[in-house]
């Protein structure tokens, strides 16, 4: 059995920092995603993703803080939500950690986000809670605002 060790792969013009912890159940996707070739990019996340959930941590935090992110990239976050969602551990917890520009987001469009990742994942099989946390951020990146979501 070979030994499941971190992710760390440093983010370009184009695409994102990616940064992985198994000893604290962090997922860290930042910066800005548009590959060439998403696959490349994404493809060592998902396999991560699915070697992790087979022994998660109780609490495992999916941080998402890109500026932007084209359509290819977005089929790969799905991707890894879902492979998230299948956490079984009995009591485990799964954070989103979702970050915007405070000027341009509200609440409003917390509760479509919270619609969208609900219907990404298949609530009612689900063993673990999951929680959705929107940060609100200044121009500089700092968290100015927040709010939570539990289903």
């Amino acid at each position: 059995m070979r030994e499941f060790k971190n992710l760390s792969i440093g983010g370009t013009t184009k695409t994102p920092n990616i940064e992985c912890d198994t000893l604290t159940g962090d997922l860290i996707l930042q910066g800005r995603s548009f590959p060439e070739n998403a696959a490349e990019v994404y493809e060592p996340l998902v396999e991560w993703v699915d070697e992790y959930v087979k022994m998660p941590r109780d609490v495992t935090n999916f941080y998402l803080r890109l500026e932007y992110f084209n359509s290819s990239s977005l089929l790969w976050i799905i991707k890894i939500i879902k492979g998230l969602s299948r956490i079984e551990k009995e009591g485990s917890n799964l954070f989103f950690h979702l970050y915007f520009d405070d000027d341009d987001f509200d609440i409003k469009d917390a509760d479509e986000l919270k619609d969208v990742i609900r219907s990404i994942i298949d609530i009612e099989e689900l063993k673990i809670q999951i929680g959705i946390k929107i940060h609100g951020t200044d121009s500089n990146g700092k968290v100015i605002d927040e709010s939570s979501f539990l289903n």
